[in-house]
């Protein structure tokens, strides 16, 4: 996370405001930042999101490809995460300081999209065992105001509901290889279901207390945070710890209730929000970015 240092008195400011449910920005302990979401910002790729929250800036391209299923799913398209930390988000991230955060955050996005459950890649598969799409989702952090894991999970979210994938004709084979064809027709395409796909809830832990998206001066007040993956029908598809602290079992369980109720929440305003700009975009006007807060 994004480095910072806080004297002593500034950390015990911030420890007292989370014990009386108020926080430095004015916040309860369950309450976000305010978000900015605006798709199809990114020309050449297949989908594309930029999410703005609070400081943090996320910027997410997809990319499609034609590619071989894994043997073991022949009849299953892949995907793939890739995080960048830019150097410019903050001097924690130059030189190679951003590489085990980038590595940490493309693993929990791995785990949280392993089920079929969560997010089916039937749909991406051409030719059963021969040839399949292959999402490359590439995530670039371009500032960091904490909350790393929520921003890029929404922005992630968005990019892929925002994603056209090609349709393909078989035209037969040339000797011993297929010929496939691309539609030339940018509406020619299908779109992903990310209708069950999750988006991550930190729970940092702050004295006795755990906040929802801590910013970069809370998170250096704490030494453990809990991050659920959380789906639109409140279904919890991977947990797992950072920080080097320890949560006790009733914390932990207080957590996973926490965490659950607002990832649901969570997850249906982004979908809404998502549909409101699908509306304005087939209206055909000038689409201005809007913020959606909770």
């Amino acid at each position: 996370m994004a480095e910072v240092l806080l004297s002593t008195a500034e950390k015990t400011y911030i420890l007292h405001g989370v014990d009386e449910d108020f926080r430095t920005d004015g916040r309860n302990r369950r309450t976000y930042r305010p978000i900015e979401l605006e798709t199809e910002v990114v020309i050449h790729a297949n989908g594309s999101a930029r999410l703005r929250l609070a400081n943090t800036d996320i910027l997410v391209g997809v990319k499609t490809e034609i590619d071989t299923p894994f043997p073991e799913r022949p009849n299953e398209g892949k995907i793939e995460f890739f995080v960048d930390c830019s150097a410019n988000a903050t001097p924690a991230f130059e030189g190679r300081g951003g590489e085990d955060l980038a590595t940490e955050i493309s693993a929990s996005l791995a785990r949280a999209y392993m089920s079929s459950q969560v997010f089916n890649l039937s749909p991406l598969i051409i030719t059963p065992g021969v040839h399949c799409w292959k999402l490359y989702v590439d995530i670039l952090i371009l500032e960091c105001g904490g909350n790393l894991f929520d921003a890029v999970s929404l922005a992630v979210k968005a990019a892929l509901h925002n994603t056209r994938v090609p349709k393909v004709e078989n035209e037969g084979k040339d000797g011993d290889e297929e010929m496939l064809v691309l539609s030339q027709n940018y509406n020619d395409c299908t779109h992903l279901d990310v209708s069950n796909t999750p988006v991550l809830i930190t729970l940092c832990k702050i004295g006795d207390n755990c906040v929802v998206d801590p910013t970069a001066e809370e998170e250096a007040c704490s030494v453990a945070s809990v991050v659920i993956a959380v789906t639109e029908s409140g279904l919890v598809t991977s947990v797992f710890k950072t920080g080097e602290g320890s949560l006790s079992p009733q914390t932990f369980r207080d957590a996973l209730i926490e965490g659950k109720d607002i990832g649901y929440n969570l997850n249906n305003t982004l979908k809404n929000a998502l549909l409101r700009e699908a509306e304005k975009g087939n209206e055909g006007g000038v689409y201005e970015p809007y913020g959606f807060l909770k």
